[in-house]
């Protein structure tokens, strides 16, 4: 069964004006479009537009509580439920990055049982400014560029990269007309005496309430040698650029010291990044299709006026150094990019049909999914049934379709579980 879904963009500060009209073919709300969520989380379920096939339900949510064998099919609604109540797994959205996203990072399965299980006994209300854990789940998640570029902040990166950093730093600063190279010497002699995992920790908790200066010191320093030639001309340009970017937003933020020791990462249209449990990380600019595992469970790290818990945080992270963790899709067919990380949350399929292909392209499903149309119509094709999407409209695929065959002249985005 395909039941047509829609819902309104979220409106946070920090979304594109008119970007996700633009994406979907439809007129600017007249208001930030940050996020159009497409899926049964509580925040934000989407409405259904066909209440008829639906039972009358106005939104995903009610519809998935009151038939979820129907709607989820046996083994999901088994495998995903809530203290044996079924629930979706995964959440598709439309993203759109006008300013910059918070740093952050999202808890392992384990860590978010363990922090629900804790303030629920402490009685903290689900909320609460301070709450870290608003539901018992994981929050993997996946990016796609749909915009030419995809600018975003993920992991931290190699030391001999925040070496050649902190060299720029100290040349940047050698050569300004009033030099004070305590300032970069003192973050080099913090990371080189106490680690990583500490000196962010002592940014953080220095930036947000310490006593002594330093950091509010260090943060004003470093936004202004990231303005100098040297920085400008530099293999790390585009950190210094996103200094400058994040001090206009967020000044005086820690997370502007912070962004340096994390790879800068630009995505091409189509290239994706996986966002594991761990991974700090924060969305800069462009328009992506955004999958993750359906949950609210997210520990700021900067950039950002809401809870910061350090020690949480310090506890989630992970603080390896690594490369940019880029996702890179399977291609079973002409036309299919499938793009399939380690959890079973969730996987995306990118499905572009081609004319003169000898067989439109099909994908199989192993339960529900979720599917929204890019650039132009697609046609959908099941077992039981068949849908036209028009460019930027939306459907739910209830399990019994077992598989789609996809034509038409537009891209079609397919979620599901990752079984």
């Amino acid at each position: 069964m395909f039941v047509r879904i829609d819902n309104t963009p979220r409106d946070y500060a920090w979304g594109a004006d008119g970007a996700i009209g633009a994406f979907r073919g439809r007129p600017a709300t007249g208001r930030p479009e940050a996020e159009l969520w497409l899926g049964a989380h509580a925040g934000s379920p989407a409405r259904i537009l066909d209440r008829g096939a639906a039972g009358g339900r106005t939104d995903l949510a009610e519809w998935i509580a009151g038939d979820p064998e129907l709607t989820l099919g046996a083994a999901v609604a088994h495998d995903f439920a809530d203290e044996g109540t079924p629930r979706l797994p995964f959440l598709l959205k439309v993203l759109a990055a006008g300013a910059p996203l918070s740093l952050q990072a999202h808890p392992s399965p384990e860590r978010a049982r363990e922090g629900f299980a804790l303030e629920q006994a402490e009685g903290v209300p689900i909320d609460a400014y301070d709450r870290n854990y608003k539901d018992r789940f994981h929050k993997p998640e996946l990016i796609v560029a749909v915009s030419e570029r995809f600018e975003a902040l993920s992991g931290f990166r190699p030391e001999t990269e925040v070496r050649g950093v902190l060299e720029v730093l100290r040349a940047a600063d050698a050569a300004s007309a009033e030099p004070q190279p305590g300032a970069v010497g003192l973050l080099a002699d913090r990371l080189s005496a106490d680690g990583l995992a500490e000196t962010v920790a002592w940014l953080l908790r220095d930036g947000r309430g310490g006593d002594s200066g330093r950091v509010e010191w260090l943060v004003e320093r470093v936004t202004a040698l990231a303005r100098s030639e040297l920085a400008a001309a530099s293999p790390y340009a585009p950190s210094f650029a996103t200094v400058e970017a994040l001090a206009e937003a967020y000044p005086g933020d820690p997370g502007i010291v912070i962004s340096l020791l994390l790879n800068r990462v630009t995505l091409g249209r189509g290239e994706a990044l996986y966002l594991a449990a761990g991974n700090i990380h924060a969305y800069l600019s462009g328009v992506g299709i955004e999958l993750m595992a359906a949950s609210d469970n997210v520990l700021r790290g900067g950039l950002t006026p809401k809870h910061v818990d350090v020690d949480e945080l310090a506890e989630v992270l992970d603080f390896t150094p690594m490369p940019p963790p880029r996702l890179e899709p399977e291609r079973p067919a002409p036309g299919i990019a499938t793009f399939r990380p380690d959890v079973p949350d969730f996987v995306l399929h990118r499905v572009e049909p081609k004319a003169g292909d000898a067989a439109a392209p099909r994908i199989a499903l192993d339960g529900p999914a979720i599917a929204i149309a890019e650039g132009g119509a697609v046609r959908l094709e099941g077992v039981a049934g068949e849908i036209v999407l028009e460019r930027g409209d939306a459907a739910y695929v209830t399990p019994d379709e077992a598989g789609l065959v996809v034509d038409g002249s537009g891209i079609a985005w397919i979620a599901t579980v990752g079984r």
